[in-house]
């Protein structure tokens, strides 16, 4: 992953196209660390998550190397990601994902932790195919995922493993805008320079209070 500073924006690029960008446990620890250096910044700011892949933004996990893994690895990993998705849904600053390609299962978890999510419209799926390769979502996954805007559209998505290209994808309120692909990094950006002009405790604050049923979730957890 490459991290870098645009103004006030981080933009953070997961790199590793030939694996399709999947998840693994050192691609967490990696994640995390990104949101170490940004969460230490003061002042106001946002993050801009892509890809520098034209063809996938994430595939979810990497289940080859998954399935050559100790049995206990997955409990450990469905953790780390858990611990991943609830820091960037309550991020203190604006978060855009930038869908720069196919958005499956995992990714697609993590997409929508994020404030905002500009798909191509010309190019690439959004898919939970969590149902198709039986791996279930964790309770704070239905969380996050419960933030989408229509619940009819999230019960099909999760339920058949349905694949939408931007334009359903926009319909169906899972993709906050779209654009061609050759627009689409140049629009995210704006956007997220827009958000990082906002005062960074009140937007946090009021992001956090759409979020209250996952911090719910994440305190009592705890105890």
């Amino acid at each position: 992953m490459n991290l870098m500073k645009e103004g006030a924006v981080f933009v953070l690029t997961m790199t590793n196209g030939a694996e399709q960008n999947t998840m693994t446990l050192d691609w967490t620890a990696e994640f995390q660390a990104a949101l170490d250096e940004v969460a230490a910044a003061e002042g106001n700011a946002a993050l801009l998550v892509t890809s520098n892949d034209p063809k996938f933004w994430s595939n979810g996990i990497n289940l080859p190397w998954l399935l050559a893994q100790p049995k206990d690895c997955f409990p450990k990993l469905a953790k780390q990601l858990d611990d991943l998705f609830v820091r960037i849904a309550l991020l203190d600053m604006p978060t855009v994902a930038c869908l720069v390609g196919h958005t499956f299962a995992g990714a697609a978890v993590m997409s929508t932790c994020f404030d905002f999510r500009l798909m191509r419209e010309d190019r690439g799926f959004f898919c939970f195919s969590e149902v198709d390769v039986r791996v279930p979502f964790t309770p704070l996954m239905h969380e996050m995922i419960a933030t989408l805007a229509d619940y009819p559209s999230l019960r099909e998505l999760m339920l058949t493993g349905k694949r939408i290209a931007g334009p359903e994808a926009l319909a169906m309120k899972v993709a906050s805008a779209i654009y061609p692909g050759d627009v689409l990094p140049g629009k995210a950006m704006e956007l997220a320079d827009f958000l990082s002009k906002k005062d960074r405790a009140t937007y946090t604050s009021i992001k956090r209070g759409l979020r209250k049923g996952l911090i719910a979730m994440v305190e009592a957890q705890k105890k």
